[in-house]
C-alpha cells in the first residue's frame, strides 16, 4: 500500500460539518491497495502463497524474513485480546494411558497406565471475539495442556480435523478475511460476508475445510460432545530413535451431536454463553465430561504410501484406511477458580513438546511453531509468561534466561551463561548430551525454494469424500449452509467462483447451491482456469468414510441430556411423576417449564416447583420436551402462545416429544391427535398411564419409548418441518 496524496475514492466530509480538517489530516496517512505486494521496508513480494523451505516438503527455514515480517506483524495486531481463539472457556482434568506406548513413543506421560497425568484443556471459538456468542458457526478450538513430568506438552487443534490453508503464509490471509470487514467492522463471529468467500472462492484449497465448516460440526450441541483433533501430522520417536507419523484424534464419549441451524442462532440471542454455561454446570455437578486419546500411525518408511502427502493439513486420513487406536481418556473434573487467571492467560504453543514426540515439515505447522511464541510475548506482556501459575510446568525448570518483563523467578548466583566453571569450580558444559529432547535426524532436500510440492494439489477428492460420507440429513444441512452463507455475499461474482469450485466436488450439491442464489448455473470448466487451480486428483480407495459421519455417533445413553417438563396449575403429578423418575435416574435431568416462577399446583392439589419459565428459558436450550396429562393443564398449556410455540420450535428442531393423554392438545396444529402422524418422527403420543396400586408398568414404557426418542439427539428425517410456525 501507499499513502494517498488525493482524497479521491474516499468520502468527502459535507461542507461546513466541522470535519474538513480532520479529514485532511487523515489523508496524508490513508493508503490504497495497489497491483503488488512489498514488505514493509518496500521490498516487491514475488510470491505471497509459499514460505522459503528447504526442498518443496522440507522445512520452512528461519531466513524467510518474508513470512517472519508477515506473521510476526499479524501476531502483534491486537492486544491484549487474542488475535484468533478470543473467546473460551477452560477446565482442569487428567489423562491416563491405557497401556504403555513405548514401542512407538518415548513419552513419559504416555508409559504407565497408573499414573494420572494433569491437564488444562481450553475450548474456543475461532473467528469472534471475547464477546461474541458461543453458537455461531465456527471452528472450535481444542487445546490440551499435559503438565508432564517432563515437562508441559500442548496439543493445539481443533474440532475439524483438516484446516483451510496449507502453507503458515496465507494464515493471515485467511483470518483477515474471516474477522469482520475492517471498513465497518461487521459481521461480528461470521463468515456469511464477501472478504472470506472472496478469499476462499479464490483459494480452492480451502475447500475440503469448506465443507466441514458448512456442516453440523461447526455449530456442536455442546463442547462435552465434539471431537477433538491434532490437525497437523506429528511423529512419534521412540527409546531407539525409531519414528512413526501419527494424527491425534479425541472422541467424545456422548457423541458427535450438533445444533439445527435455526436453533444456534435463536441461543445465540437468548444465552450468548450457552456452551461455557453448559460446561461448567456440567462439571459442577459431577458430570464429568470425558474423550478418549486415538492415533493414527503410519511407519516412516510407509510416509508414501498414502495416496496423499501427510504434510498436507488440508488432508486427512480415512479411518478406513487407517483404524484409530484409543490408547487413553482424558476426564475434565474442575472448573477454574479466576476465569481471568487460567482462562485467559493460559499459553498454549504446539512447540511445547516433550521427548518422543516431534514435528514434521507440514508447512502450516512450520509457521505456527514461530507465531505462537510471538503472539505471547505480545498478549502476556514479555517473555516470561511460562511463569504464570497457569502456565507452569509440574516439573522443575531452569536455564540462563534471565530478567525481562514480569519476571518471577529469583535466579542466585554469579553465572548466567554456559559453559562455565565459578559456580563450584567445576567446568559445567552442555554440548551434545544423549539426554533430553532429540530432534529427529530427517534427511532434508535441497534447494531453498519458495514452492508448494506437487503433492499438495489435489484440492477437491477429499472435499468429495467428506460430502459423500454424509448421511442424507447432513448433506441437506450442508447446501443449506452453503446457500445462507453465500446469501449474504453482495458480489455476484464471488458466489459464481464459489459454485464453480464446488463442482469439482459434487455436481449436483453445487446445481441446489446455486439455484437460489441469482446466479448462473454451476460451471466447472470456468473454475479449472482460474489461477489457484490445480488439475491433479488422487485416487482413494473408498468412496465413503462412515466415520466421518455424525449420525449415531456415542454411548446411546441420554446422560447429561436436558429434558423440559411444560407445566401449569391442573396438570396431571400422578402420571408425571414415574415417568420423570425413569427419566432421571438414566442420567438426564428435567425441569419444570411454567408461565411464571414459584410452583405448580397439579389437579391432584400436589406443588410442583418451577426451575424456569418459557420466557427465560426457551426450548432452544433443551434436548426433548415432556407435555403431562391432566385435562385442565392441558387445556390451559394449549391457550398459551408461549407454550405452543415452546413445543412446535422443539418439534422444528427435530428433537423427541412426548405428550401424555390430554397433552397432545399442544400438537394440533400439527395435525397430530392421539395417533401420531407416521411422518412425525420422534413424538411419542401416550395415554395417561394407570399408576393404580403403584402398578408403573404402563408409565415405565412411556418412559422407556421417550427416553429411545431422545437417545438418537435429534430426528432429523422429520417430514415437513419447513412449514412449522416457529
Amino acid at each position: 500500500m501507499t499513502p494517498r496524496n488525493k482524497t479521491s475514492g474516499s468520502r468527502r466530509p459535507k461542507s461546513g460539518n466541522g470535519s474538513e480538517g480532520k479529514q485532511e489530516q487523515l489523508a496524508a496517512s490513508t493508503a490504497d491497495n495497489t497491483p503488488r505486494i512489498t514488505t514493509n521496508q518496500g521490498v516487491q513480494i514475488p510470491d505471497n502463497h509459499n514460505s522459503l523451505r528447504a526442498g518443496v516438503r522440507g522445512p520452512s527455514l528461519l531466513e524467510d524474513f518474508i513470512l517472519r515480517e508477515k506473521i510476526t506483524h499479524f501476531d502483534h495486531e491486537r492486544i491484549p485480546e487474542r488475535v484468533v481463539h478470543a473467546r473460551g472457556e477452560a477446565a482442569h482434568g487428567f489423562f491416563e494411558v491405557y497401556r504403555s506406548m513405548s514401542q512407538f513413543t518415548s513419552a513419559d506421560f504416555l508409559q504407565d497406565p497408573s499414573v494420572k497425568t494433569p491437564v488444562f484443556v481450553r475450548f474456543s471459538t475461532v473467528a469472534g471475539s471475547r464477546g461474541s456468542a458461543d453458537t455461531v458457526r465456527d471452528v472450535r478450538g481444542f487445546a490440551v495442556k499435559f503438565y508432564t513430568r517432563e515437562g508441559n506438552y500442548d496439543l493445539v487443534g481443533n474440532n475439524i480435523p483438516v484446516f483451510f490453508i496449507q502453507d503458515a503464509m496465507k494464515f493471515p490471509d485467511l483470518i483477515h478475511a474471516v474477522k469482520p470487514e475492517p471498513h465497518h467492522e461487521m459481521p461480528q463471529a461470521a463468515s456469511a460476508h464477501d472478504t472470506f468467500w472472496d478469499f476462499a472462492s479464490l483459494m480452492p484449497e480451502t475447500t475440503h475445510m469448506l465443507m466441514w465448516a458448512m456442516s453440523d460440526r461447526a455449530i456442536p450441541r455442546s463442547l462435552r460432545m465434539m471431537e477433538g483433533f491434532g490437525v497437523h501430522t506429528f511423529r512419534f520417536v521412540n527409546a531407539r530413535g525409531d519414528s512413526h507419523f501419527v494424527k491425534f484424534h479425541w472422541k467424545p464419549k456422548l457423541g458427535i451431536h450438533g445444533l439445527a441451524w435455526d436453533e444456534a442462532q435463536k441461543i445465540a440471542g437468548k444465552d450468548p454463553d450457552f456452551h461455557r454455561r453448559d460446561l461448567w454446570e456440567a462439571i459442577d455437578r459431577g458430570d464429568f465430561p470425558e474423550w478418549e486419546l486415538g492415533v493414527q500411525m503410519i511407519p516412516q518408511d510407509k510416509e508414501h504410501s498414502l495416496p496423499f502427502d501427510l504434510l498436507d493439513p488440508t488432508k486427512l486420513i480415512p479411518e478406513e484406511m487407517v483404524p484409530v487406536q484409543r490408547i487413553g481418556r482424558l476426564v475434565l473434573n474442575r472448573n477454574p477458580d479466576n476465569f481471568f487467571a487460567e482462562t485467559e492467560q493460559v499459553a498454549f504453543h504446539p512447540g511445547h513438546v516433550v521427548p518422543g514426540i516431534d514435528f514434521t515439515n507440514d508447512p502450516l505447522l512450520q509457521g505456527r511453531l514461530f507465531s505462537y511464541t510471538d503472539t505471547q510475548l505480545s498478549r502476556l506482556g514479555g517473555p516470561n509468561f511460562h511463569e504464570l501459575p497457569i502456565n507452569r510446568g509440574v516439573c522443575p525448570f531452569h536455564n540462563f534466561q534471565r530478567d525481562g518483563m514480569h519476571r518471577q523467578t529469583i535466579s542466585r548466583g554469579q553465572v548466567a551463561y554456559e559453559p562455565h566453571s565459578l559456580n563450584d569450580g567445576k567446568e559445567f558444559r552442555i554440548d551434545g548430551a544423549s539426554g533430553g529432547f532429540q530432534s529427529y535426524p530427517e534427511e532434508l532436500e535441497s534447494p531453498k525454494v519458495r514452492r508448494r510440492s506437487p503433492s499438495f494439489d489435489d484440492h477437491f477428492t477429499q472435499a468429495r469424500l467428506f460430502f459423500n460420507s454424509q448421511s442424507v440429513c447432513e448433506k441437506e444441512h450442508i447446501i443449506a449452509a452453503f446457500r445462507f452463507e453465500l446469501s449474504k455475499v453482495e458480489q455476484p461474482s464471488v458466489r459464481q467462483r464459489m459454485v464453480d469450485n464446488l463442482a469439482h466436488v459434487d455436481e449436483k450439491l453445487a446445481r441446489r447451491v446455486a439455484e437460489p442464489l441469482g446466479i448462473n448455473p454451476p460451471d466447472a470448466k470456468a473454475a479449472a482456469g482460474r489461477a489457484g487451480f490445480r488439475e491433479h486428483r488422487m485416487k482413494l480407495p473408498i468412496e465413503e468414510s462412515p466415520a466421518l459421519r455424525m449420525v449415531d455417533t456415542g454411548d446411546g445413553s441420554i446422560k447429561t441430556r436436558k429434558i423440559a417438563i411444560l407445566a401449569i396449575d391442573g396438570i396431571d403429578s400422578a402420571s408425571l411423576k414415574p415417568i420423570r423418575e425413569a427419566i432421571e435416574q438414566a442420567g438426564a435431568q428435567c425441569k419444570v417449564v411454567a408461565p411464571k416462577l414459584g410452583t405448580v399446583t397439579s389437579a391432584s392439589r400436589r406443588q410442583l416447583e418451577v426451575d424456569a419459565t418459557f420466557a427465560n428459558t426457551p426450548s432452544v436450550m433443551f434436548d426433548a420436551v415432556l407435555v403431562p396429562a391432566g385435562a385442565q393443564g392441558a387445556e390451559a398449556l394449549a391457550r398459551s402462545g408461549e407454550a405452543v410455540h415452546f413445543v412446535l420450535e422443539a418439534y422444528k428442531h427435530c428433537k423427541a416429544i412426548c405428550t401424555i393423554g390430554e397433552g397432545v392438545q399442544l400438537l394440533s396444529s400439527l395435525g397430530i391427535g392421539a395417533e401420531a402422524r407416521a411422518d412425525a418422527a420422534g413424538v411419542i403420543v401416550a395415554a395417561t398411564p394407570a399408576t393404580n396400586l403403584g402398578d408403573n408398568t404402563a408409565a415405565l414404557k412411556v418412559a422407556h419409548d421417550f427416553i429411545a426418542a431422545i437417545a438418537k439427539h435429534r430426528h432429523w428425517d422429520r417430514a415437513n418441518i419447513e412449514s412449522v410456525p416457529a
